[in-house]
């Protein structure tokens, strides 16, 4: 059939092509909400990151807040701290892995467990890797090491955060984390 001889489009075939153009507008529209609901609400968005004001905490002092609905422990460790935590050896660690999300993949070192520069400061999810109890880090409640110890099961971590005896299998996870300046936090 030459160009001449195809009929010309009708009413019939308008009809058809605005028909599947609205079908298609409709279905869009109906599909527009149940996508959008999956999208995570406000108050989980605004749990996404928390600052933490760390200008009041001291050598040998901890606080904990929460972040995602977990608690999250922020350490201004002393310098014997540190030094106890950077002479362990990796061989006597049950958890190599340093659990970092700053440092994916890296050995559960204290350097690697840390901020380099801010050695001193140690943030955790303080969520014990066994059952997920709250490990207790008081002054006289910290375990065998110095850490923390979570009474539930007997798990006892070190001044690093790292398990060190008890039926937890990994070390307490390292969240992302910054510093936004020298006296304020950001997690997540």
């Amino acid at each position: 059939m030459t160009d001449s001889q195809k009929p010309e489009p009708g009413r019939r075939d308008f009809l058809v092509l605005a028909t599947g153009a609205m079908g298609a507008v409709g279905a869009a529209g109906m599909a527009w909400p149940l996508i959008a609901q999956m999208n995570p609400d406000a108050s989980a968005l605004a749990l996404a990151s928390t600052e933490v004001d760390i200008s009041s905490i001291e050598p040998g002092q901890s606080i904990r807040v929460m972040w995602r609905g977990k608690p999250v422990f922020v350490r201004y460790r002393t310098e014997e701290e540190v030094e106890a935590a950077r002479a362990v050896s990796i061989s006597d660690l049950p958890d190599p892995d340093a659990r970092n999300a700053n440092a994916e993949g890296e050995e559960a070192t204290d350097e690697n467990r840390a901020i380099p520069g801010r050695e001193a400061w140690l943030v955790m999810v303080g969520v014990c890797t066994h059952l997920g109890c709250i490990p207790i880090g008081d002054v006289g409640n910290n375990g065998d090491y110095g850490g923390w110890f979570c009474p539930c099961h007997g798990s006892h971590y070190d001044t690093a955060g790292r398990i060190r005896k008890g039926p937890a299998p990994e070390n307490l996870p390292i969240p992302p984390f910054e510093f936004v300046s020298d006296n304020v936090l950001r997690i997540g």
